[in-house]
C-alpha cells in the first residue's frame, strides 16, 4: 500500500492505514530533524521522493510524489501537487492549487556559457522561478530559470517555458509561446459598495481613473469615518476613541483633495492634536480628540506604547495643517548598549519601530523647534550603520516561525524614521534588494490574512529606497510591483476606500481610514518605483512621504 501511496498519493487522505500515517509522520519527522522543513500535518512526501532541500515548505494537502527530485529552496502553497518523477530544484515558489504534471522539470539554476572555459567549470546563475496560483503545469514541461507564471494559466505538455508567462494564458510549444486567455469576462456593472474583482491593468490611464475615482469618492468615505463627534477608522464597531483616525483623516483629505476634511477647520483640528501633548515629555498622550480632558502623561514613552507612533501621525498631520508640535518631544538619554537591547532577535518590528520614533524625534524637534539633537543623532545614525548586517543589508536575523516577515517590516519602519527622512545612502542597498526579494517570495505575507497594507507597504519602501542607490534586483522588483499594482487598484470600496487587510477573516476587512491612507501611499510608491506614478496627480506628504523632513548633508546637527 505503501508504494501505491507514493504514485497515487490523492488517495493518501481518505485510504491510509494506521502503518501508512505512522510512516508519514516518521518521514515529517526525518525531514524536520534536517531543520530546514515546515510541513503542515497533512502534506505528503512519498518514500522513494529524493527531496534534499535547504529549505521546505509545504501547505495543507500538498503532496510531493514517488521519485520526484526536489532540491534547493522550495515553497508549495496549499493544495499543490508535484506528481511523479517531476524535477523541482533551485529558489522555487509554487502558490496555492498548482499542478506540476509527470516527468516535468522546473530548473530555477542555469549554467554560464562563455567560451573561455570548459561547461563543467562555467559559474551558476539562480534567479528562482514563480509560479501563482491555480496553475497547471502539463507533463514533460521544462520551466527555465528566471520564470514568473502567472496564476489561473495552463501550460500545455511538453512546452519549454523560457520568458514570464502572464496570469491567465494558456501557453505551450518550444520555446512556450500564449495560445489564448483563460481571463473570465468582466461583469459590466458591480453592486454598488463593492470592490471590484476583475484585476485592472495598471497602465497609466488605469491609474489616474482610479485617483479620480479615489478623489470623486474622498468625502463620502471621510463622512463615513465621522460620527458626528470624532473620526473613527471603521465605523460601527465599537472601536475605542483615537488619534490615528483623525490624523487618517487629515492625510486623505491632504492626498485627494488638498485641504482639510470637509467641515473641519485647520485651526480647529491644530487646537485638538496640540492638546494631547504632554508639555513634560511633548508626546501625545493616547485619548480622544473630541474631549477636552487633559492628557494623562502616565508612563508614556517615545521607544514603545501608542504614544511612541503618535510622534509619526500627530507630528505629520500637524505639519500638513501648517503648524507643529507645541513643546519638543524629550528623548530619554540612550546609549549603543539601549540600542543593541531592544528586541532585534525576534521582535525586530517593534525594534525598528521604537528607532522610527526617535529618528521622528529628532526630525520634528529640529524641525518645529529648531532643537538640535547633536550627539544623540550621531549615536543612533553610527550604531545604525556598525550594526547593519553586510550579508543581508537588514538588522535582525530571519525565524523558522515567520521567516524574514520581522526582519523586513522592521527595516521598513527603522529606515524610514532615519535614513529616509533625513536623505542618508542605505549601508548596503544591493544586499537589501536582496533580502527583501526573497521575502516578497513568502506567500504567507502576501495571502489571505497576511495580505495588507503593511506587509506591501513594508516591501515596495525598502526596493523604491534602495533603488535610488542600485539597480540590482530592478527587474525582479517590477515584476512584482506590477502584480501588486494590479492587484490593488481592484480592492477600492465606492464610497468606504480600502480595507486595511481585505482579505481578513476578521474586522481588518471592512474599508477604513487607516486602511485607506495606507494603500494610496502604497499606490504611489508601487507606481512611482515602476515610473509611472504622474497620472496619479497626488504625491504623499505625510507619514509616507517619499521626501526627506530633514534634508542633509549640513552642519545643522552638530553639537
Amino acid at each position: 500500500m505503501v508504494e501505491r501511496l507514493d504514485f497515487l498519493p490523492w488517495e493518501y487522505a481518505a485510504a491510509a492505514t494506521p502503518a501508512d500515517r505512522a510512516a508519514q509522520a516518521e518521514r515529517h519527522r526525518q525531514l524536520a530533524a534536517e531543520g530546514v522543513a515546515e510541513l503542515a500535518g497533512d502534506a505528503f512526501v512519498a518514500s522513494t521522493a529524493a527531496v534534499f532541500c535547504d529549505r521546505l515548505r509545504m501547505g495543507q494537502r500538498s503532496y510531493i510524489a514517488a521519485h520526484a527530485y526536489v532540491t534547493g529552496e522550495i515553497e508549495l502553497g496549499d493544495d499543490t501537487t508535484v506528481n511523479p518523477y517531476a524535477v523541482v530544484r533551485g529558489r522555487i515558489t509554487l502558490g496555492d492549487g498548482v499542478r506540476i504534471g509527470a516527468h516535468s522539470s522546473l530548473l530555477a539554476f542555469n549554467h554560464g556559457t562563455e567560451p573561455d572555459r570548459p561547461i563543467f567549470t562555467q559559474p551558476h546563475t539562480a534567479r528562482g522561478i514563480t509560479v501563482g496560483d491555480d496553475v497547471w503545469i502539463g507533463s514533460n514541461a521544462i520551466v527555465l530559470d528566471g520564470v514568473t507564471i502567472g496564476a489561473h494559466s495552463i501550460i500545455g505538455a511538453g512546452a519549454v517555458v523560457t520568458r514570464d508567462v502572464p496570469e491567465w494564458t494558456v501557453a505551450a510549444g518550444n520555446p512556450a509561446k500564449p495560445l489564448r486567455s483563460r481571463r473570465p469576462v468582466a461583469p459590466s456593472t458591480a453592486a454598488p459598495g463593492a470592490a471590484s474583482s476583475v484585476q485592472v491593468p495598471a497602465t497609466p490611464e488605469s491609474l489616474a481613473a482610479f485617483a479620480a475615482r479615489a478623489r470623486e469618492q474622498a468625502d463620502d468615505v471621510l463622512a463615513r469615518c465621522y460620527d458626528g463627534e470624532r473620526f473613527v477608522d471603521r465605523p460601527g464597531l465599537g472601536l475605542e476613541p483615537a488619534i490615528r483616525p483623525w490624523c487618517d483623516a487629515i492625510e486623505i483629505a491632504d492626498l485627494l483633495l488638498q485641504r482639510t476634511p470637509d467641515g473641519h477647520t485647520s485651526e480647529d483640528l491644530i487646537r485638538r492634536l496640540q492638546s494631547r501633548q504632554d508639555p513634560g515629555t511633548g508626546l501625545v498622550a493616547a485619548g480622544d480628540l473630541a474631549s477636552e480632558d487633559r492628557p494623562d502623561p502616565t508612563e508614556l514613552s517615545v521607544l514603545e506604547g501608542p504614544a511612541s507612533y503618535h510622534v509619526l501621525c500627530a507630528g505629520y498631520a500637524l505639519q500638513l495643517l501648517g503648524a507643529g508640535f507645541a513643546h519638543p518631544v524629550r528623548t530619554t538619554t540612550f546609549t549603543s548598549a539601549d540600542l543593541g537591547r531592544l528586541p532585534w532577535a525576534r521582535n525586530a518590528w517593534s525594534a525598528g519601530a521604537a528607532i522610527d520614533a526617535l529618528g521622528t524625534a529628532f526630525a520634528r524637534n529640529l524641525l518645529d523647534h529648531k532643537e538640535n539633537p547633536g550627539d544623540s543623532f550621531l549615536t543612533l545614525t553610527g550604531w545604525l550603520t556598525a550594526r547593519a548586517d553586510p550579508g543581508t543589508g537588514l538588522w535582525g536575523q530571519r525565524h523558522p516561525d515567520d521567516g524574514w516577515l520581522q526582519v523586513v517590516n522592521g527595516f521598513y519602519r527603522l529606515t524610514r524614521g532615519t535614513y529616509a527622512q533625513f536623505g542618508l545612502p542605505l549601508p548596503y542597498p544591493e544586499q537589501t534588494v536582496k533580502s527583501v526579494l526573497l521575502h516578497a517570495q513568502d506567500r504567507r505575507a502576501f495571502t489571505g490574512s497576511g495580505y495588507n497594507a503593511c506587509n506591501v507597504l513594508d516591501v515596495i519602501h525598502p526596493l523604491w529606497l534602495a533603488g535610488k542607490q542600485t539597480e540590482y534586483g530592478r527587474a525582479e522588483g517590477r515584476r512584482w510591483a506590477q502584480d501588486q499594482l494590479a492587484e490593488i487598484l481592484t480592492r477600492w470600496t465606492d464610497g468606504a476606500g480600502f480595507a486595511f487587510a481585505p482579505d481578513a477573516a476578521d474586522d481588518q476587512s471592512v474599508p477604513g481610514l487607516q486602511g485607506t491612507e495606507m494603500w494610496l501611499a502604497v499606490i504611489w510608491l508601487l507606481a512611482d518605483y515602476l515610473g509611472t506614478a504622474a497620472p496619479l496627480g497626488y504625491r504623499p506628504r505625510g507619514v509616507h512621504r517619499p521626501d526627506p523632513l530633514v534634508p542633509l548633508p549640513g552642519d545643522h546637527l552638530l553639537a
